[in-house]
């Protein structure tokens, strides 16, 4: 066998790897993005414990292939960056929030699909995941809400026994 062929191998396991060991994959359109915008999101990515990364379709493809997820054929064309995420919606969460703070962006960078708990995610249900809160914010709200019920109850309790 060549070498190229075995470096090719080399990375679809590689890129295998970081798809096991991920929560979520991000499939994003990058299409025209300046290289300070790249290294911009890449930071980004980074804080929010996730890695960009642009590898051959052909590559990421062939890597979902031999997992049994054949869902990315369609969305692996054209220029596609993928980002391997520790939490569920960090990475769709970092790509919707800099689309919003800067609309620039708006045509340069679209989330093609995701791959989130071995399931394919459309561009649609990417956007929903996208609008769910971080989970330190979910816990923060469920915190509150079980904190306003029992002090309700306190104050109901402490007026009952102020009438007798």
């Amino acid at each position: 066998m060549s070498a190229n062929l075995e470096a090719k191998k080399v990375i679809v396991e590689e890129i295998k790897a970081k798809i096991q060991a991920s929560k979520a994959v991000v499939l994003a359109n990058y299409n025209k993005l300046t290289v300070l915008e790249v290294t911009a999101l890449r930071n980004k990515f980074k804080a929010a414990n996730c890695e960009y990364k642009v590898y051959k379709n052909t590559l990421v493809r062939k890597a979902f292939n031999e997992l049994g997820v054949t869902e990315f054929d369609n969305d692996l064309n054209g220029t596609t960056a993928t980002v391997f995420c520790g939490e569920e919606t960090s990475g769709l969460k970092v790509l919707s929030d800099e689309v919003k703070a800067n609309k620039a962006l708006e045509e340069k960078l679209v989330v093609k699909s995701a791959y989130v708990d071995q399931a394919y995610v459309d561009k649609a249900g990417a956007a929903a995941l996208a609008a769910i809160p971080a989970r330190e914010v979910l816990l923060a709200r469920m915190v509150g809400s079980l904190q306003s019920s029992i002090s309700k109850l306190v104050y109901v309790l402490d007026a009952i026994a102020k009438k007798q």
